[in-house]
């Protein structure tokens, strides 16, 4: 019985979240040719009801090219040679991708640079101009 994904403030039913088994195409012989033993797991972030617009976005930012145009997130798993581990497995990073989504982002303080630390920083741009200089070949001039 599939269960549901809970987080802090976030629940995800287990309807959203559809787990299909592939071939792996990994070294392993016979038994990778026989089995389909790789999870694809496929959970549509955009029509999923609890999932709001910002988080929708950061979930967008953070799942890259994971995420299809149309909003669903796909993970292939297959790590392992069992389907149970391999589903873990696609499970496992798609809870991993939501937590950082739900974690929100720090706000950056924007700071002023000091005058006094400005000119310090052209001068030594200065003088780091003035020791190339000196690397340069010599030339005599007419």
């Amino acid at each position: 019985m599939p269960e549901d994904l809970v987080f802090e403030n976030l629940t995800i039913p287990h309807t959203s979240v559809v787990v299909t088994y592939i071939r792996a195409s990994s070294p392993g012989g016979q038994n990778v040719n026989k089995v389909s033993t790789a999870a694809q797991l496929r959970f549509d972030a955009k029509q999923c009801l609890v999932m709001n617009s910002n988080l929708f976005k950061r979930l967008q930012h953070i799942a890259g090219s994971r995420m299809t145009s149309s909003g669903v997130i796909v993970i292939t798993a297959r790590r392992f040679r069992s389907r149970e581990r391999n589903r873990e497995d696609a499970v496992e990073r798609l809870c991993q991708i939501i937590k950082n989504a739900i974690a929100k982002p720090k706000y950056r303080h924007p700071i002023k640079v000091g005058k006094a630390q400005k000119e310090r920083r052209l001068e030594k741009k200065r003088r780091n101009g003035i020791v190339k200089k000196g690397r340069s070949r010599i030339r005599m001039e007419d």
